[in-house]
């Protein structure tokens, strides 16, 4: 009977330590803010003229690695050009203090080009775009368009000739933006 009263005990002891720590909340960033060794970041003022560009030497939050109240009062945009997406991220300076307004965050996903053989694989996610233009190219000379319209995903198999030995381009245009992989066969 000591023993079950004792192992009641403990249990109890046990579950109120853990409920106690329920309740206390964890802070994390975004997941926008979170930068790593080799992104490349750009800042540009209201008019799109860009203040600073440059890659990221270290990996950890935005708000740490890059001091913005050194910037003139007014709302600059900020591009975090990362392997797969750019993070898009609005803040505002003003009176030496940053505010990041959350409300204009974009996401933009980038194409996947690979190689294999006398294929071209190409992927992309359109979930931020309503049409995505393809076209490839063989030693500058155009061999294939292809425009794609709605949200679908991008997932394409290209069949290049194998007699045709060389430099190939292909460019993917969504977004307002132009992505450009070169590939030889």
């Amino acid at each position: 009977m000591k023993t079950l009263l004792k192992n009641i005990l403990v249990l109890a002891v046990v579950l109120g330590t853990c409920t106690s720590y329920a309740n206390t909340t964890i802070n994390t960033t975004s997941p926008s803010k979170d930068l790593r060794k080799g992104d490349h970041i750009s800042v540009s003022n209201k008019a799109g003229e860009v203040v600073y560009s440059g890659r990221i030497n270290y990996n950890g939050n935005i708000e740490k690695l890059y001091d913005f109240s050194q910037l003139e009062d007014g709302i600059y945009t900020v591009e975090v050009n990362k392997d797969f997406e750019i993070d898009i991220n609005s803040i505002q300076v003003k009176n030496n203090k940053v505010t990041y307004l959350e409300t204009s965050n974009k996401k933009i996903f980038k194409p996947v080009f690979r190689s294999e053989d006398s294929k071209v694989i190409i992927s992309k996610l359109a979930m931020d775009t309503n049409e995505m233009v393809v076209e490839l190219y063989f030693e500058n000379d155009l061999i294939h368009t292809e425009t794609i319209k709605g949200k679908e995903i991008l997932n394409r198999v290209y069949k290049l000739d194998q007699n045709l030995k060389g430099n190939y381009t292909a460019i993917i245009r969504a977004n307002g933006r132009v992505f450009v992989e070169d590939f030889k066969l």
